[in-house]
């Protein structure tokens, strides 16, 4: 995303919600950078003590032998903070939805996901504008995909869904505090 839409997406949020200093937070999620999945947050405050997440990440790479799992993947997360704003406990209801391809076996994938779940994190400041946050959740996806060959065959593929409760976020995310 350009520095410019970056900067009028944090300038409307402002604008719109009459926020002051410290109502705004960029961060990413280490976790997801260990996968190779480049990602980014956008997290601004509607009040003392409730909080909006906006996180995108996407991962476009081919690992060796044509073996990948390329996705891009939105979850938006509501935070109620037990004591205030980017600081101590939280707890958390977020979405998520993706679209995904490839395989890592001998099979490949085509498809999406959708779901939601409940999250409880924990946030420490660093410093005046650095924190440091650890985010786990539950719930549930819905996957609707493609099963084909590893080899695409538009006519040798099955629709196939799944549903799939458990773990649905894990973070360890660095965050700087405007």
């Amino acid at each position: 995303m350009s520095r410019k839409v970056c900067f009028f997406m944090l300038l409307w949020i402002a604008v719109v919600t009459g926020s002051k200093a410290q109502d705004f937070a960029l961060k990413t999620n280490g976790l997801y950078w260990l996968t190779t999945t480049p990602n980014i947050g956008l997290e601004f405050a509607t009040s003392q003590k409730v909080t909006v997440e906006l996180m995108g990440a996407y991962n476009p790479w081919t690992f060796k032998d044509d073996k990948k799992m390329r996705f891009w993947l939105a979850q938006p997360e509501v935070k109620y903070w037990l004591c205030e704003k980017f600081e101590g406990h939280y707890l958390g209801v977020h979405l998520h939805g993706a679209q995904f391809f490839g395989g890592f076996s001998d099979k490949r994938y085509d498809g999406y996901l959708a779901g939601g779940g409940i999250s409880y994190g924990y946030d420490w400041i660093l410093s005046p504008h650095w924190n440091l946050e650890a985010t786990i959740g539950i719930g549930y996806a819905r996957l609707w995909y493609k099963e084909s060959p590893r080899i695409y065959c538009e006519k040798c593929y099955e629709d196939k869904h799944k549903n799939y409760f458990g773990p649905t976020k894990a973070a360890i995310s660095l965050i700087y505090v405007f």
